[in-house]
């Protein structure tokens, strides 16, 4: 009986071993996929920056004026003036078309339970 029990506990450590090997080769490989994923996004950081910078290198305003001024005769592009923009209170919106306008008041009450007429 106690050689069946020195068996069966080599077999459970030979077992746990294994496993413990097991998990240790997928957790660097986890780590490694980690690593690689990390360097990626450094790479992508760096990409948008470079990205960013370049953008603001094209829209600089000087160059977007000598771009208007060469392409006038097909584009037509004046210079912004102020009588070119309104206000908002200028610009009429519309209603949606499934809603009426209310006609008759709505009664509202207050948090206790007041309404205008009962107030003293």
């Amino acid at each position: 009986m106690r050689s069946l029990l020195y068996v069966l506990t080599a077999m459970a450590v030979i077992g746990l071993a294994f496993w413990a090997y097991r998990e240790n080769y997928q957790t660097q490989a986890a780590l490694d996929r980690v690593e690689r994923q990390h360097g990626q996004i450094a790479d992508a950081r760096a990409r948008l920056g470079m990205l960013r910078a370049e953008w603001a290198y094209l829209n600089r305003p000087e160059r977007l004026r000598e771009l208007a001024a060469i392409n006038f005769d097909r584009l037509e592009l004046m210079p912004f003036a102020p009588e070119q923009f309104g206000r908002v209170d200028q610009v009429s919106y519309p209603l949606p078309p499934d809603l009426e306008p209310i006609v008759e008041p709505i009664e509202v009450s207050s948090a206790n339970g007041m309404t205008e007429e009962s107030k003293p």
